[in-house]
């Protein structure tokens, strides 16, 4: 059996692709800051594949590296890596927006995937196979009022994951992004700090697409044949043309 690793498994898109994995007899050791909720996880999917659970902020190098070496035996070789883990934080102008901000999305979108990366792709290297699945954003092809940074650093996952793939070729190892359009989760919570009526907002008026959706395709991503690389997907909810082109009948 298989072993993949997420990023950001304890909610959204994360939490739904190892469901979804889980299914396919992949086992899986799920990544996130809230242990609670990765135990709950483990807990619901530990009759169908062997679940590992690792605790720690994709901003704490340390606590990354330390993390994946602590990893037993039985989970030591990681077939497939899910580079999840993001946020937004606040939708301001350049102008006024918060360095915090910046710093936050710059450490976990860009920072944090790169970490993560680095402590599994020289196991990969050694087994001569494996396969890295970036979740990009629609953010990460083009920019949107007020998206400045977030976008920066969603357009930095696109250039990585294009590198990645020119670098690990020789390697064997399969490198693809999933860039999703309006998606319904946590994110909006957290990109308006806990304003739920501005966050349920974005939501309204249209079907956006659901983490399930993005968990389905990064499930049939996964287990095409070995020869066969998904390089790079860009999905929309229907109602939804671009980054700021939206069909709104509500």
């Amino acid at each position: 059996m298989k072993t993949a690793l997420i990023t950001g498994a304890t909610s959204g898109i994360g939490k739904s692709t190892a469901i979804e994995l889980a299914k396919h007899h992949i086992n899986l050791v799920i990544c996130g800051r809230r242990q609670e909720r990765l135990d709950d996880l483990q807990k619901e999917l530990s009759d169908m594949v062997k679940v590992h659970t690792l605790c720690f902020d994709v901003r704490d190098k340390e606590k990354v590296f330390e993390s994946i070496e602590s990893l037993p035996a039985e989970f030591g070789t990681i077939d497939i890596l899910v580079n999840n883990a993001g946020n937004a934080h606040g939708m301001d102008p350049i102008q006024t927006g918060s360095i915090d901000d910046w710093d936050a999305m710059i450490d976990i979108n860009v920072k944090g995937l790169l970490y993560v990366s680095k402590a599994i792709i020289p196991k990969m290297i050694d087994q001569k196979s494996g396969h890295i699945i970036n979740i990009g954003s629609i953010a990460g092809k083009e920019v949107y009022p007020n998206g400045n940074v977030y976008c920066a650093s969603k357009h930095a996952v696109d250039a990585i994951n294009k590198g990645m793939r020119l670098d690990l070729n020789a390697h064997r190892i399969r490198v693809g992004a999933i860039n999703p359009g309006l998606v319904e989760t946590e994110f909006s919570n957290v990109r308006f700090k806990g304003d739920n009526q501005r966050a349920d907002s974005v939501y309204k008026g249209y079907d956006p697409l659901t983490p399930k959706d993005i968990a389905d395709i990064i499930a049939f991503v996964v287990t095409r044949p070995y020869h066969v690389n998904i390089a790079d997907l860009v999905v929309y909810p229907t109602a939804q043309a671009s980054a700021y082109v939206l069909n709104k009948t509500l």
